[in-house]
């Protein structure tokens, strides 16, 4: 249903568009409950606008008498719950005929082949380990940007100004003269594949990079990817194993083909195959963040509280092992992640709970860490001197404890009764940061400190 977004009250028409968009995420909800709901809400919103309410206080009391979206979505659940299983469908009647299309499983498994062939070609091609490290998210990425460059329809000046960066982190990773398995490799190699996924998700979001919704929507797609990998390779791995036992029984040993050809060929297409089903299947497993943010989120205060306390009364925080750093590191970015997604599946529109202070102490324990972790870097600077890791690190690190300051100071506002949209821009307008730190760690370290 078209709504105009200018005129008296487009302030009105945005918000219920926003509105929309929420309550299409209801797999249980199709198109045409939501036009029904929002004909009611149109309804609601001017009856109450003629007992004198403005065009905000109008719609949120309007939004609150519609109900709770969750148990809306419940009840359509319970009396059409066939219309999850047809969600399940993987190649869907085209809405023009009805008639079935395989077009874009084709497009998809040639992707996937591709994807398999370029890396089967480089492992025969490039004999040096290190140089195929750096280089495999070249090999895999560009065929999953591509995927969504014809999903989206870019245009051919929009894939070409996609391409240059593309070519220049191809430039940088091969033809800078790094020494053999040097630092500044081996960082160039660990940040290569957050500049490459950030460029796919500029074609993901096809053009909406500077929108928060684009980029929110590119974050959940993240997630329900990593959900539908795994599920992928545990299956496969599941399958693999059965097929190498029967072999085994009859004295045939394909492990040789195992590491040979298909590995090569199925990870990188089953990560193409997992995006193109994380499309089609758009939200069937998006609750799963939820739910999963609520499990671990106590589960992570108890972790970091512990490794605080480690930390604290570890002594010469220099002696600290870097790869304990490291760690800590990665922790601080789940942390980050069951924040992300927390705000990501939560209803703008409903009060604080106790799950939202706990994720606040969640952020402040993370914090904490985070200064440790900081003092330690810093110390082992003072003492050492710099190097291309410790450098690297305390870049992540200084963004780590902007990201975590900011959200910590939003998330108590929220706590205040402050509006949550608040918190949610800042989590999307910081993740551009990360993939500009990743492309400053590969292109600019390596000459800063000599290629060593």
């Amino acid at each position: 249903m078209a709504s105009p977004t200018a005129g008296p009250h487009a302030a009105l028409e945005i918000q219920i568009d926003q509105w929309r968009g929420y309550v299409r995420r209801r797999e249980a909800i199709s198109a045409a409950d939501v036009d029904e709901m929002e004909d009611h809400l149109r309804e609601r919103v001017e009856d109450l606008r003629a007992t004198g309410l403005d065009d905000e206080e109008a719609f949120l009391v309007a939004v609150k008498r519609m109900g709770d979206l969750d148990a809306v979505s419940r009840e359509f659940a319970r009396e059409h719950s066939d219309r999850l299983w047809k969600q399940l469908v993987l190649v869907r009647p085209a809405p023009e005929d009805g008639t079935r299309t395989w077009r874009e499983l084709v497009v998809v498994l040639a992707l996937a082949v591709g994807a398999g062939v370029a890396v089967k070609v480089a492992t025969e091609l490039v004999p040096a380990e290190e140089v195929l490290l750096r280089n495999v998210g070249l090999l895999v990425f560009p065929f999953l940007a591509g995927y969504f460059a014809w999903k989206r329809r870019l245009t051919w000046q929009d894939g070409l100004t996609l391409l240059v960066p593309f070519v220049v982190l191809a430039v940088a990773l091969n033809a800078y003269p790094f020494a053999p398995i040097g630092s500044t490799e081996v960082l160039a190699a660990i940040h290569a594949p957050v500049v490459l996924w950030a460029l796919v998700g500029v074609a993901y979001v096809a053009g909406r990079w500077r929108s928060d919704a684009g980029r929110m929507d590119f974050a959940r797609f993240t997630g329900e990817l990593a959900v539908y990998f795994t599920l992928l390779a545990l299956g496969g791995g599941v399958l693999i194993g059965l097929t190498l036992g029967v072999f085994s029984l009859a004295d045939v040993d394909l492990e040789p083909w195992l590491e040979d050809w298909i590995l090569p060929f199925c990870v990188p297409g089953a990560l193409v195959v997992a995006a193109w089903l994380v499309e089609a299947k758009q939200n069937v497993v998006e609750n799963i963040a939820p739910v999963l943010t609520k499990v671990f989120t106590p589960l992570t205060v108890v972790m970091l509280v512990a490794l605080f306390a480690v930390l604290a009364t570890a002594g010469d925080l220099a002696a600290v092992d870097r790869e304990l750093l490291i760690l800590m590191d990665a922790i601080l970015v789940l942390v980050l992640c069951l924040l992300l997604y927390s705000v990501s599946a939560r209803d703008p529109l409903a009060p604080p709970t106790l799950f939202d202070g706990l994720q606040l102490v969640l952020v402040v324990a993370a914090l904490a860490v985070d200064a440790v972790a900081l003092t330690a870097m810093l110390t082992r600077i003072a003492e050492f001197g710099v190097s291309p890791n410790k450098a690297a690190a305390l870049g992540l690190n200084l963004l780590l404890l902007v990201h975590l300051v900011g959200s910590a100071v939003l998330a108590a506002r929220f706590l205040r009764r402050r509006p949550l949209d608040a918190l949610v821009r800042w989590q999307t307008r910081f993740l551009p940061v990360y993939a500009v730190w990743a492309a400053v760690v590969v292109v600019a370290f390596p000459p800063l400190f000599g290629f060593v």
